[in-house]
């Protein structure tokens, strides 16, 4: 008997322990090499753990557990022979990075790699054919449960019929509705889950905000009819030949970088007694992701172009979605932008992203009456809402920066020429 002993690998630079989120498998399966086996939860993200051999496993911790980087999470019998009826993996199948973008994209996600765990294990029960048709993978039951979906809802790709991870995911994401039956049942009953690492992280992080920071938040509007007029004659041509959508985060990041450029202490941050300038422009997009909300950075947006960052964040929002977003993903950035607007929040105080001094806030879009050039016009309007660390930006500063992101949204042509006036600059002045 050959026994390997599966440590937890350091997922990231200060990460010393990690939590148990979801094990992929049962206690006794046969796993092959690099299956997903686990999902762990450290105080920056969300990853799985691959099996380093094929082979019987044996659990060594539970779910919930927190556990030391180093430490044995499990065995694998590596001299275990594979059980009966179980396919060995395909030796000559392509790699996924070698068939075309689409292709690929729809196989990762018709067979995710935690569906191995389906793999029946020696000596198996009499076949039970209601377990495997709509019922949901260990990790797919979780997210279900988190956010009342019910498996009637979803149509699983997984063997025998049986709904993944994946499968939950797209179908949030296409907007099924919450399963009505586990809405109020008239009971006195509580539920008490524990806090994950990650959420625990945040809960002190933002605490941390309240306390140590001297935070303020000044708001604007931005008419948003010269962007939406824009997208509108362009979006189809742009997705044609950027092969990616135009939104509306690529514009504010632009004029967010050509705005850092001109109030660069709203792109600092304190270190002690002294105060980091960046001559560069990392911008953190927040995202939400079936763990919460996350912010990974696009690095150097300044130098960017629309359809770069439009890339970039569907890169990363991927990322999130599925999981596999990574702690130097989410480190480094200089600000923030997060978006309520999508969620239909109207106003908000955003609270800033540490050790950064400055985030910025998108609302949603709504048809309000104002004044153009002495009458009154229905036009799309958006409240900007900049919330900063008084500490380090000045009220003239922080006021002036919104104004020029305001601007700049509101004329776009002004995101070319680095927040200048494009006659101004073709007249040289």
């Amino acid at each position: 008997m050959s026994i390997l002993e599966m440590k937890v690998p350091s997922p990231g630079e200060s990460i010393s322990e990690v939590e148990i989120a979801t094990w992929l498998v049962a206690d006794g399966d046969y796993v092959e090499k690099d299956q997903a086996i686990a999902e762990v939860d450290s105080d920056k993200a969300t990853l799985e753990l691959p099996a380093e051999q094929a082979g019987i496993i044996t659990l060594k911790a539970a779910e919930g557990d927190v556990v030391k980087v180093g430490q044995v999470v499990c065995l694998i019998d590596t001299s275990a022979a594979r059980p009966a009826g179980s396919a060995a993996p395909a030796e000559a199948a392509p790699k996924a990075e070698e068939k075309a973008p689409a292709a690929a994209e729809k196989t990762a996600e018709a067979t995710p790699v935690a569906e191995k765990a389906s793999t029946p294990a020696p000596n198996p029960g009499p076949v039970n054919d209601s377990y495997a048709k709509g019922t949901p993978s260990p990790a797919a039951a979780k997210i279900m449960a988190e956010n009342g979906v019910s498996g009637t809802k979803i149509n699983g790709s997984g063997k025998d019929g049986r709904i993944t991870k994946q499968d939950v995911i797209e179908a949030m994401a296409a907007g099924i509705p919450a399963d009505a039956t586990q809405g109020w049942g008239g009971t006195r009953d509580q539920n008490r889950e524990k806090m994950s690492m990650l959420r625990r992280k945040i809960a002190e992080r933002l605490v941390s905000v309240k306390n140590e920071t001297a935070m303020l938040t000044t708001f604007n509007e931005v008419d948003m009819k010269p962007i939406m007029d824009l997208r509108a004659k362009y979006k189809d041509q742009f997705s044609k030949f950027h092969e990616v959508n135009l939104g509306f985060m690529s514009f504010f990041t632009k004029a967010v970088t050509e705005a850092l450029n001109l109030f660069p202490s709203v792109n600092a941050q304190i270190d002690g007694n002294e105060m980091i300038f960046h001559n560069y422009a990392d911008i953190g997009i927040a995202v939400s992701s079936p763990k919460g909300l996350m912010v990974p950075v696009v690095r150097n947006a300044e130098q960017m172009s629309l359809a770069e960052i439009e890339r970039e964040i569907k890169r990363l929002a991927i990322k999130a979605r599925d999981g596999k977003i990574t702690p130097e993903d989410m480190t480094g950035g200089t600000f923030t932008i997060t978006n309520g607007g999508v969620f239909g929040s109207m106003m908000s105080t955003p609270i800033i992203n540490p050790p950064q001094s400055a985030i910025l806030g998108m609302h949603n879009i709504i048809e309000r009456p104002v004044a153009i050039d002495g009458k009154v016009e229905i036009r799309p309007m958006m409240y900007l809402a900049l919330s900063y660390d008084h500490r380090i930006i000045d009220g003239k500063e922080s006021v002036g920066f919104l104004v020029k992101v305001k601007e700049m949204i509101e004329n776009p042509e002004r995101i070319i020429f680095g927040g200048k006036d494009p006659y101004a600059v073709l007249l040289g002045l």
